[in-house]
């Protein structure tokens, strides 16, 4: 038991590490009017393990846990050679989009799909439009013009909603045909 639920945590932690490494060696595509960076497609499974840990550790100890993915999301951001301004604003993305992931998914008490959708769904629109407003739009390091923020952020957050919804439904269906018990996984109301 205990193996299975560190392995919750490191796949977190690696999901973070991974956006970051992800992003920094593809950079941002565009698809259509959408601007996204490759890394977004991590967020999403990032996402749903934050909420996979809660249900183990629960919401306090899930505050260190962040913490620490904090911690490495800046340091390896950093090490991949991001300005300090653009780690500053992943930092502060960061913080502000685990703690309102979090609240929520801790709030409701709804079968798990649901659970992560609601708390996914603000969380990650709250991490795409801060990052791409401090981090990359003309108030930050003017990577993008104003004008295409609107599209930087939709394109960030569909890809992440889309993720959150393909990771969580797939993480059901594994536990379901297993016949492994998962409290908030396995329950259906």
């Amino acid at each position: 038991m205990k193996e299975k639920n560190l392995i919750r945590v490191i796949i977190y932690l690696l999901t973070i590490i991974g956006a970051n490494v992800v992003t920094a060696r593809y950079g941002t595509f565009q698809l259509g009017v959408f601007l996204i960076p490759f890394g977004s497609f991590f967020i999403g499974l990032t996402l749903v393990m934050r909420d996979m840990v809660q249900n183990v550790y629960g919401r306090k100890k899930t505050y260190g846990f962040i913490a620490l993915a904090l911690i490495l999301s800046a340091v390896s951001s950093r090490v991949l050679g991001d300005p300090l301004w653009i780690v500053m604003a992943s930092t502060v993305t960061f913080l502000i989009s685990e703690t309102i992931d979090t609240e929520i998914y801790t709030r409701f008490k709804i079968p798990f799909i649901r659970r992560v959708m609601y708390s996914g769904v603000a969380s990650g629109f709250l991490d795409s439009a801060l990052f791409v407003i401090i981090g990359i739009s003309p108030f930050g390091m003017g990577f993008i013009e104003w004008s295409d923020v609107p599209y930087a952020i939709l394109g960030q957050w569909m890809i992440k909603v889309l993720m959150q919804l393909v990771v969580a439904g797939s993480i059901r269906q594994i536990v379901m045909k297993l016949g492994i018990y998962e409290p908030n996984i396995s329950d259906v109301r």
